[in-house]
């Protein structure tokens, strides 16, 4: 289960797929050395989301890592 508090690299390395979700909200930079040391939440305030969003967001992988309707693209 994918928490805010876990390191973008972790979170990929559940599913590298799961880079489609953060690409569609303009997170491009995933690959880049921040990602290493960065929270999912630290990540989503620079691009200007609030913890609603990081809330949708964290729904939106953990459906897409259990199977759900969810995709990757979305």
């Amino acid at each position: 289960m994918i928490s805010k508090d876990m390191l973008i690299t972790d979170i990929l390395a559940e599913d590298p797929d799961i880079a489609g979700i953060l690409m569609a909200k303009g997170m491009h930079c995933i690959s880049c050395m921040a990602a290493a040391g960065e929270t999912l939440e630290q990540a989503m305030y620079v691009h200007g989301y609030d913890d609603a969003d990081i809330d949708v967001t964290i729904a939106q992988i953990n459906d897409f890592l259990k199977g759900g309707e969810e995709s990757a693209a979305e």
